[in-house]
């Protein structure tokens, strides 16, 4: 009987992995027919540009990373939570006030040619102790205590007043996954063997445990194959590509041709790499082996591709992000020459391409604070596809709103909107691309030297024509003139910046699309850098 139920596991495993290869290649094989066939060339012409958005959602990496985390955070608790409850249930069986079937089984193991089902041997035994002195018990707390760290140092907080923390602290993953590994080979579920199985009815003996002497052989337990290492193995193995993909790209040349210190420790950093290619709206992973070995930092790029050369501007914010400023000098400090400077490695480009505003006839380009790193890229590609080029481009006005705290923090940005305004002036281009600077931060010591200069022709703060406005921004009058401006017309409307103003930009999107399919509508799109 055994026998044939294991034959028939066999063969239904069998029946549904050939279930499951047919639709496989039929799913791949009229892919490829859609993907090759000439009859669909216009039709994929249409539909092609499906490869962006699946980009983009490849893109959102970091949140399918926290939500497998949400999900092994809920699912270890579950499985502590229930291992608390059985040890419960074992010691229990053990008590006087067992009996029948749980207490007989609990009792197993105690003479000579029995094994043990009940891990707990008495009811005066400490569990939490008994458990402590497993492989079971002892991994299960190691990997616990792993989790728990990895978490906490996880947080928004920490990682904004450490980043060091959160980085080293989440590379104690190597722990957590060893002992996931070896976690099961304590065995401390145990089941009835497939030998005992064929000799112990359990359907019958069950009923009859008077008779176990007898009729029933005594059943034998063990400890079930530990499977844990088959879960692990695949991403360790993914893992382990990676880092050898890392280590190749570290060892490629990286040449600095340029450093600009910028004021408010602003460095910027112009470098280039074999067959390095990127696009708006990327970032690189950046490492600096003479202050850390281990340490890679994400910097948003803010060169354009056209460009013969690729650029990060770094504000000095952190440990290791001031140990760089201060390595390549910045702030009264002398700049070092080209050969003295400390070796960089360069891995990327990552990230979806922000390309999506040349699809618009009009794009809302909005950034707050940090967040217009991204659009640094954007504008200068905006410029060289749209205005410089001599091709026709579909977008053919950009507004640009750029809301900051501290316009001191982010000068070199100003003098990126200075340059590109006198190179659309000089082009005959000025309508092209329309800036908003809203300061939302300032003392009256520098609200009376504003005052004083207003009618001047450049801005007091920024230089630039386009005076700078004080406050935030009304949306629903933006959003008013722009819908007056453009009727009929799709709007691209792309943010980068905190969750709160993201929902007040996405209901004014809503607000002011019109339900005339012929009307003006606007598209929201939230980058993540």
């Amino acid at each position: 009987m055994m026998g044939c139920w294991v034959l028939n596991e066999s063969l239904s495993i069998v029946l549904v992995l050939s279930w499951l290869g047919v639709n496989l290649y039929l799913f791949i094989d009229t892919f490829y027919w859609y993907e090759e066939e000439e009859s669909f060339l216009y039709t994929r012409v249409i539909l092609g540009c499906f490869r962006g958005p699946w980009r983009r959602q490849l893109d959102k990496n970091l949140k399918f990373h926290k939500l497998v985390a949400y999900g092994i955070v809920i699912n270890a608790t579950i499985h502590i939570v229930a291992h608390l409850f059985n040890l419960e249930h074992y010691h229990w069986s053990q008590s006087p006030e067992a009996e029948g079937l749980v207490a007989a089984l609990s009792k197993l193991g105690d003479t000579p040619n029995e094994t043990y089902l009940n891990p707990i041997r008495t009811f005066h035994t400490n569990t939490i102790a008994e458990l402590l002195t497993t492989i079971a018990g002892i991994t299960g707390l190691l990997i616990s205590l792993a989790l728990i760290l990895i978490m906490t140092s996880s947080t928004e907080f920490i990682r904004q007043v450490s980043y060091e923390l959160f980085w080293y602290t989440h590379h104690v993953f190597i722990i957590f996954f060893i002992g996931l590994a070896i976690h099961g080979a304590g065995r401390i579920v145990r089941g009835q063997t497939p030998e005992s199985l064929l000799l112990h009815n359990i359907t019958f003996c069950r009923d009859h445990l008077e008779e176990w002497q007898a009729q029933c052989p005594v059943p034998q337990f063990s400890g079930k194959e530990p499977s844990a290492w088959k879960w692990v193995l695949g991403p360790m193995v993914l893992y382990a590509c990676e880092r050898i993909i890392r280590f190749w790209r570290f060892q490629q040349e990286v040449i600095i041709t340029k450093v600009v210190s910028h004021p408010s420790g602003v460095l910027e950093l112009c470098m280039k790499k074999r067959d390095f290619k990127m696009a708006p709206g990327q970032y690189v992973l950046i490492q600096c082996p003479s202050i850390s070995t281990l340490e890679w930092h994400p910097f948003t790029l803010t060169s354009a591709p056209q460009e013969d050369f690729f650029s990060v501007h770094i504000r000095a914010a952190g440990d290791w992000t001031e140990a760089l400023c201060k390595a390549f000098g910045v702030e009264g400090q002398p700049l070092k020459e080209p050969w003295s400077l400390p070796r960089l490695a360069v891995d990327g480009p990552f990230g979806a391409a922000l390309t999506d505003v040349f699809h618009y006839p009009v794009s809302m380009c909005i950034a707050a604070g940090i967040g217009v790193t991204p659009f640094a890229a954007l504008l200068k590609s905006i410029w060289y596809q749209c205005c410089e080029a001599q091709t026709q481009c579909k977008l053919n006005k950009v507004y640009f709103y750029w809301i900051c705290r501290d316009p001191g923090a982010f000068e070199w940005f100003a003098d990126l909107l200075l340059s590109l305004e006198t190179k659309m002036s000089e082009q005959g281009q000025a309508h092209f691309l329309s800036y908003h600077i809203f300061l939302t931060g300032w003392d009256e010591n520098q609200a009376f030297h504003i005052a004083l200069h207003w009618d001047e022709n450049a801005d007091v703060i920024t230089g630039l024509r386009q005076k700078t406005f004080y406050g935030r921004p009304n949306w629903n009058h933006e959003f008013q003139q722009v819908a007056f401006s453009h009727p009929s017309s799709n709007i691209g409307v792309f943010f980068c910046g905190p969750k709160a103003l993201s929902k007040i930009l996405q209901r004014m999107c809503r607000v002011y699309s019109s339900a005339d399919p012929r009307g003006v509508h606007f598209y929201y799109n939230r980058e993540s850098f």
